[in-house]
């Protein structure tokens, strides 16, 4: 099994991990999209018990992700926390470890439609769109044409036949001009790829790097599945 996959987007060699996340070796990038921290804490007050312990779950594979690539930069494509109050929902011994790794590098936190401030006390800058060289980086993925941009908001789900049965799970989605994440929090649901939402963006020419049991596999979109009921697009 292969724990990352190497691929090319817009002339430039990039790495799919199977814990969710994008490294861009020319750039020592980590990219990672949608941690929704303190999400479970959320659904919480309203009433729906969830156990408290995504926002640690999710900083424990961050943290694990940036020991191994050592990237110089970090950058959090939106929606890293699940609203305005998450900040102070979280453990403060999380925080700290949050605030931590935000000021070891150089971190970006694009701006997404959960979180438009950032708690006070973290490390980074706040960006609403973060361009290096020929790569975009945005929280949603932004109408018409665009060539280079890299996001999240879906988070892609793929439905993969395979040997007979369908498999679900989250995905990278490319059509080689975009590049949308799969969610990297730990209480995140997702989108099928062959949605009617993700058509205008991702078009036709479609492929996803899916993630299954901590490996990376490339499918083509024959392989897709719809969701039960909907018209594939």
């Amino acid at each position: 099994m292969k724990e990352t996959l190497d691929f090319s987007f817009c002339d430039e060699d990039l790495v799919a991990s199977a814990g969710g996340a994008l490294y861009w070796p020319a750039r020592s990038m980590l990219i990672v999209a949608d941690m929704h921290f303190e999400k479970g804490s959320a659904f919480g007050a309203q009433g729906a018990f969830l156990p408290p312990y995504d926002s640690r779950s999710t900083l424990q594979r961050l943290a694990a992700l940036i020991r191994r690539f050592e990237p110089r930069t970090v950058i959090c494509l939106g929606d890293s926390f699940h609203d305005r109050a998450a900040g102070d929902r979280m453990a403060v011994a999380d925080f700290e470890v949050l605030e931590g790794l935000s000021k070891s590098r150089e971190w970006v936190w694009i701006v997404g439609n959960h979180d438009p401030a950032l708690p006070a006390g973290l490390g980074g800058t706040l960006e609403s769109v973060f361009d290096s060289g020929p790569l975009h980086f945005r929280h949603e993925a932004a109408a018409g044409i665009a060539t280079g941009e890299i996001s999240g908001h879906f988070h892609p789900k793929a439905r993969v036949k395979s040997r007979g049965r369908t498999l679900s799970c989250r995905c990278f989605a490319t059509d080689g001009r975009r590049l949308i994440l799969p969610a990297f929090g730990a209480y995140t649901g997702g989108l099928n790829v062959l949605d009617a939402a993700l058509a205008p963006i991702l078009g036709r020419n479609l492929t996803v790097y899916a993630l299954r049991r901590d490996a990376v596999h490339a499918v083509g979109r024959r392989s897709l599945a719809a969701e039960p009921g909907a018209r594939r697009q």
